[in-house]
């Protein structure tokens, strides 16, 4: 894959998962907690961790798009960590921090 490409691929990455965290910070109502109606502080508590579950993931992505950034770097992009093999354009299209060969993955 032609390395300007790579780039612009992985800078979409990160902006997407950029734009994804920072709409999960928790926003306050402004409504007062009610101490009697647990189901109040049971929304806001499901809230918070559903919001913190995504937000371990995007993180997650984010780190595999700064791997991709190291590897692009290193003249390594688009070649498996595994095996050394080619991955090919089209997975990288549409996966641009692929890692393996599509074949290495299902096989893991």
């Amino acid at each position: 894959m032609d390395p300007e490409r790579a780039r612009e691929l992985l800078a979409q990455e990160r902006d997407r998962i950029e734009r994804a965290l920072g709409g999960l910070r928790h926003t306050d109502t402004g409504e007062e907690a009610d101490e009697f109606d647990p189901a109040n502080l049971g929304s806001d508590l499901y809230q918070d961790e559903l919001d913190e579950g995504l937000a371990e993931g995007l993180r997650a992505e984010l780190a595999a798009v700064e791997r991709a950034e190291a590897r692009l770097a290193a003249g390594t992009y688009g070649l498996s960590i595994e095996s050394g093999k080619p991955i090919p354009d089209e997975r990288l299209e549409a996966l641009p921090t692929a890692e393996r060969t599509a074949e290495e993955e299902a096989a893991r």
